[in-house]
């Protein structure tokens, strides 16, 4: 006779009992649930959010520079006036630039103020930078003072005062005098034109030299003692150790303001009167573009010339990238 299992009433009672383990598992799930789609609505109304304060930015991007953009260079392969609708050409336009010796003019120009204007005004907000990176109480002053005129600089009211200092009979062509030296008039010279616009330029050291500065600031002096150890000058250690250090901020600089150069135009266009004179030895790249689309009215040459611009600026970053690797260098960061 085979006994039946014995079991208690408690233990047949528990196999229907659900477990306190699985019950609050589910209730844990539940929980964290509820509180993902409390998350997750809390991130959408977050977007909107951010969607909202970027929209003022997102439509003055769309509508006022990536749409215009797009449309030049749609109309950089046509024919357009400005009162006919455009006819496309394809790649006349840019054919047509090389054979053009107002704008191989305008190239040869821009260049020279570029290759010579830069370097200058980049050293003279260099050795400002250096002397100003001494301890004194009226350094403020001084930085302060010195930055305004690159705040000035590109404005109307400035290219007026210096055409009327460069003109014949001006402060400067009376002050030469004074001391023998007869040039004349430099706005109306050939050769003295662009020495004229590269001066105005070199004025304008403001920004570069405040960033050059900061650069300084953050060299060790350190490293200037330990060369001093060495014996190291004055110019070696302006050689061996403060070039080196401003790697960084100098390929910064020099980016910005070789940018810059290539864009000039209110000075160039106040100065001659709008005519690049005398004789085209201030006609620029981007006044002669101008001058092409908006006294011409040849818009789709115009946008030809901006376009070609644009691909030679992203060329020159480029190389300026490329080359830096070797001479500006980022301490603690990797190679």
């Amino acid at each position: 006779m085979i006994d039946a299992p014995v079991t208690s009433r408690g233990a047949r009672r528990s196999e229907f009992r659900p477990s306190a383990s699985h019950g609050s598992g589910r209730g844990r799930a539940a929980r964290a649930a509820e509180r993902g789609r409390r998350g997750s609505s809390f991130r959408r109304t977050e977007n909107r959010a951010g969607y909202l304060f970027l929209s003022p930015w997102l439509l003055g991007f769309f509508g006022l520079t990536a749409g215009p953009m797009l449309v030049s260079l749609y109309l950089a392969f046509t024919d357009y006036n400005l009162f006919n609708p455009p006819q496309w050409v394809g790649l006349d336009n840019f054919v047509e630039l090389f054979h053009d010796p107002q704008y191989l003019q305008s190239v040869g120009v821009t260049l020279t103020y570029v290759v010579i204007g830069t370097p200058l005004k980049l050293a003279s907000a260099l050795g400002v930078a250096m002397l100003l990176n001494r301890s004194s109480r009226v350094q403020g002053f001084y930085r302060s003072a010195l930055y305004v005129p690159s705040l000035l600089g590109a404005s109307v009211s400035i290219a007026i005062v210096w055409k009327a200092m460069f003109s014949n009979g001006g402060v400067v062509d009376e002050i030469l005098s004074a001391v023998g030296i007869h040039l004349g008039g430099w706005v109306g010279s050939v050769t003295l034109a662009m020495p004229m616009m590269i001066i105005l330029a070199c004025w304008q050291f403001g920004a570069p030299m405040v960033i050059f500065l900061a650069g300084l600031k953050q060299i060790p002096g350190e490293l200037y003692e330990a060369a001093s150890l060495d014996g190291a000058g004055a110019f070696r250690k302006f050689i061996g150790v403060t070039l080196p250090m401003l790697g960084p901020v100098l390929l910064f600089n020099l980016i910005l303001d070789t940018i810059g150069s290539f864009q000039i135009f209110a000075p160039a266009y106040i100065i001659s009167g709008g005519q690049g004179g005398p004789a085209g030895a201030t006609m620029f790249y981007t006044l002669y573009l101008y001058i092409q689309g908006f006294t011409d009215f040849r818009m789709g040459y115009a946008s030809a010339m901006a376009w070609l611009l644009v691909v030679v600026l992203g060329i020159v970053t480029y190389l300026f990238f490329r080359s830096s690797k070797s001479w500006a260098n980022y301490t603690g960061g990797e190679e």
